[in-house]
């Protein structure tokens, strides 16, 4: 179907096209300046005028947030025997990183407004074993970060946000990226606000977790790439200091994403705009729209736009996903609760604690098609074809 409005694509334009043949050209392919460029801008472009940018905070380029959050852990010293929060609303791999280091990701439920982590729960997973929690901004609405510190401090445990849907976002005043948590993990996914196709970004104000996660991010060599092969003087020793990863960002992709970072703000507002005519369109019909932010100085990224279907729909979530399909128009789920996936159903094992509302939202949870590459007339069919198919038209 040559009209076909997928779930999502990248907004590319000439000016990252160039960006990426220059650095072709120039020969510097691997880590190299437009990475460490990209680093300071990221943390330049949250906190613009702010004096804690010049301090303390500082930006780690990888190539991927999974890369990014297994990173923090492991700079942080989570190993076997200790567990993660982690909610089970979300892709698997903010809870594989926690296996890869030998530790137990303890999968807890989400609010059913907002499908972010559900506090309350947490509180009630915590152990003695309990080392960190890991929430996720589901969708690009942020988690309450005032209340996710009072959390962890009450417990005593380590923050790393997963970010990957929420950038450039405030939350409570404050840019996502910034504030009490040990680090906070971005992703340049290609369907992210701002991609690289692959890539990530780690922010942290700790200085010893960023030596490290540098350290680690490439094989646990003493010296950074892109030092040892500028400087003028011979460069050829350096140290393994520890068995590393093989984690860094090319300059080809941190070229892309530097010119993504100029225009993240308006994609978002472009994504803004699209949510906002969607919860237009979309008024009256059998479905629960997504929640808003809740703070008046909260944003939303709008990476997703999620639809539950109500208890009167005419039809199932799955009946619906394909007569979008029929009608031209893609769709996803997002997601399906890890509880669900045989190796964390298996890994929790048959006595572990009910998940009910995960359960119960998976079963009508769909994302519809939002990126900021989309026409006006695109919107306008998506959100007619939904009215239509709920309404028995398609």
């Amino acid at each position: 179907m040559t009209d076909f409005i997928p779930f999502a694509l990248p907004d590319i334009g000439e000016a990252e096209i160039e960006a990426v043949v220059a650095t072709m050209r120039s020969g510097w392919l691997t880590t190299g300046p437009n990475a460490a460029a990209l680093e300071r801008e990221f943390v330049e472009a949250l906190a613009p005028t702010r004096h804690v940018r010049e301090a303390t905070v500082q930006g780690v380029a990888v190539n991927s947030a999974t890369a990014g959050l297994h990173l923090v852990l492991e700079a942080l010293g989570i190993g076997p025997g200790d567990e993660v929060i982690v909610p089970t609303w979300t892709f698997t791999a903010t809870a594989e990183v926690v296996r890869y280091l030998g530790a137990t990701p303890v999968l807890v439920d989400v609010h059913p407004d907002t499908l972010n982590i559900d506090l309350d729960r947490a509180a009630e997973a915590v152990t003695p074993r309990t080392k960190a929690v890991m929430p996720v901004h589901f969708a690009g609405l942020p988690v309450a970060r005032a209340e996710l510190a009072e959390f962890a401090s009450a417990y005593g445990l380590r923050v790393v946000e997963d970010a990957a849907h929420s950038h450039p976002v405030d939350s409570e005043g404050m840019p996502v990226g910034l504030g009490a948590s040990d680090a906070v993990v971005f992703s340049f996914y290609a369907t992210k606000t701002m991609t690289s196709g692959e890539g990530g970004m780690i922010v942290s104000a700790d200085s010893d977790l960023v030596t490290r996660m540098r350290t680690m991010r490439l094989h646990g060599i003493s010296r950074d790439v892109f030092s040892r092969y500028t400087s003028t003087a011979p460069s050829w020793h350096y140290e393994v200091v520890a068995p590393g990863f093989k984690y860094n960002l090319t300059d080809v992709a941190a070229a892309m994403a530097r010119v993504q970072l100029t225009r993240s703000v308006a994609m978002r507002e472009r994504r803004s705009a699209i949510a906002a005519r969607y919860d237009d369109v979309l008024a009256g019909l059998p479905v629960r729209l997504p929640s808003r932010p809740a703070h008046p100085q909260t944003h939303h990224a709008w990476h997703l736009y999620v639809l539950r279907l109500t208890e009167d729909a005419s039809m199932g979530r799955d009946e619906f996903i394909q007569r979008m399909s029929d009608a031209g128009v893609g769709t996803s789920v997002h997601f399906i609760p890890l509880h669900h996936h045989p190796y964390w159903r298996d890994l929790r094992g048959p006595d572990a604690a009910p998940l009910p509302v995960a359960d119960a939202q998976f079963q009508c949870a769909v994302s519809i098609p939002i990126f900021s590459s989309m026409s006006d007339q695109q919107v306008e069919r998506v959100g007619e074809t939904v009215r239509a198919v709920l309404e028995g038209r398609a």
